[in-house]
């Protein structure tokens, strides 16, 4: 049986240099996780993924694009009410609230 020795490094705490922060650093990001724009590709009102973009009907709201599988959805889309309760299949008080 072979034993295996192990021999310590003592790491010299004065011979670590630490270094000033870049000017770009020196203040935190305020756009971390912003995306500077975002696109979906799945139709909001099916549900259906779609593959080619090319051609089909979109809807630009501030830095989102959305696309849709027809014009028809496109304007069931711009048609539903943005004020209206969301009632969850789930949810048998339908107040509105998620479960959990």
């Amino acid at each position: 049986m072979n034993a295996t020795t192990y021999t310590a490094q003592r790491i010299d705490p004065s011979l670590q240099q630490g270094s000033e922060f870049l000017p770009r650093d020196q203040e935190p990001s305020h756009r971390l996780h912003e995306p500077e724009g975002m696109l979906t590709s799945i139709d909001p009102i099916t549900g259906e993924d779609i593959e080619d973009l090319a051609g089909k009907p979109y809807l630009v709201d501030g830095n989102v694009v959305m696309y849709f599988a027809s014009e028809e959805t496109r304007r069931a889309y711009l048609e539903t009410s943005k004020h209206h309760t969301l009632h969850l299949a789930d949810n048998p008080s339908e107040d509105g609230e998620a479960e959990g």
